[in-house]
């Protein structure tokens, strides 16, 4: 989704800029030609050479340093910026910034730009909750610059609070957000589910099955993007929270019910990508059961289906998890539960499917011949069921 897209990092000098390294490297293998502009300050913790190795380009540290491939360096590199990131930010560069000073060659780059500019801010607890810092940052959210708020825990001064610099999935999904963003499902409410729900035998164990949560994640980032308002019905899994979703957890089917059936009411569309469990325990103990004998027998009884309990004018898009007979077992899903769309993957495929990042999907709509996708990205597909979303709601 980054592929060919110019952004500039910049690297400020916070004991935190080792992670910058990860970012660089996460936003190079997404695509991007990534661009690292360090303070003097910054190479006293990571040397350029660092970077270069990750992103293979050229690292920029001073002002007036004989350019190389680029003209005026400050000027080039804010000119192809599709949008600037400084990753970590101190205090010093939020106020230089605040107040438009320009002395060295990253807050150059940054008045040049006419590209979005992300900042996510690492400092000392008390430096960010001062309020000099903070009216500045909020100066700079004036001037709809994006913060991305730092993360709460111990810091390296030992201080405990807010200004840990925030993981690298996290700001690689917010650059995702910002350089991403459409607008064809603006005002449109969408619900999305995901991950595989958690039905339990007692206080400590219970059923469960493969999914990682991956696709309906993919699918509610993808969804905020287009400018939908969109709510996320999760069971716990390992993946970030998307900024800028609705989070509602859950973790047995009989909770995803009835998350689902009191969110659609007022919903444009429900994506159901989570695996929710065809059986539950009928009587889970309170407790933990002990281990007697060499069996233990278990009494499953039929969880609700919960997309087929669904009514009103809301767009109905199924997943179909198959083994065999893919196209035709979810045809026949599509018209059991009235889907508008059912997506169906083969879960034999070890690249597609539970866990991966990719998967190799079949969009069915019962009107027209269905559309096998190629290997794709989940975040890929995702954007082509939602291609498909939009032109359900537009008919």
């Amino acid at each position: 989704m980054l592929t060919g897209k110019s952004i500039v990092l910049g690297v400020t000098g916070s004991v935190s800029a080792y992670k910058a390294v990860a970012l660089a490297s996460n936003l190079t293998k997404s695509g991007a030609e990534v661009d690292v502009v360090m303070t003097q300050s910054a190479i006293k913790f990571v040397t350029p050479l660092t970077f270069q190795c990750v992103t293979h380009r050229q690292v920029f540290c001073d002002l007036f340093e004989r350019p190389s491939e680029l003209n005026i360096q400050h000027v080039s590199l804010a000119e192809r910026a599709k949008i600037v990131v400084i990753a970590p930010a101190t205090a010093n560069i939020i106020a230089k910034l605040a107040v438009g000073i320009a002395d060295d060659l990253l807050s150059c780059v940054l008045l040049a730009t006419k590209a979005p500019i992300l900042i996510a801010p690492a400092m000392n607890v008390h430096m960010y909750d001062n309020k000099i810092t903070q009216d500045n940052i909020a100066k700079l959210q004036a001037r709809d610059m994006h913060i991305i708020a730092p993360d709460h825990g111990l810091l390296a001064c030992g201080e405990s609070g807010a200004g840990r610099l925030p993981e690298v999935e996290r700001i690689a999904d917010e650059i995702h957000s910002i350089l991403n963003q459409k607008d064809d499902l603006a005002g449109k409410r969408i619900v999305v589910t995901a991950g595989g729900t958690q039905e339990p035998i007692d206080a400590v164990r219970y059923i469960s099955n493969r999914s990682s949560g991956k696709m309906g994640y993919a699918l509610a980032k993808a969804a905020r993007d287009r400018g939908a308002t969109v709510l996320l019905i999760t069971t716990p899994t390992a993946i970030s929270i998307p900024s800028g979703v609705e989070l509602q957890e859950v973790e047995t089917a009989l909770q995803m019910r009835e998350a689902v059936i009191n969110s659609t009411a007022s919903a444009d569309a429900l994506i159901m990508a989570a695996a929710v469990a065809d059986y539950r325990p009928a009587s889970p103990s309170e407790g933990k059961v002990k281990k007697k004998g060499s069996k233990l027998t278990i009494e499953l009884t039929l969880n609700p289906d919960i997309i087929g309990e669904v009514r009103g004018n809301v767009v109905k898009i199924g997943f179909a998890a198959e083994s065999q007979d893919i196209i035709e077992n979810a045809t026949s899903k599509l018209k059991e539960k009235h889907l508008d769309l059912i997506v169906a993957n083969n879960i034999t495929c070890t690249d597609s499917g539970f866990g991966t990042d990719t998967n190799q999907v079949i969009l069915i709509d019962g009107k027209s011949e269905p559309e096998k996708l190629p290997l794709l990205q989940k975040s890929e597909v995702a954007h082509k069921v939602l291609d498909m979303l939009v032109q359900i709601l537009t008919k």
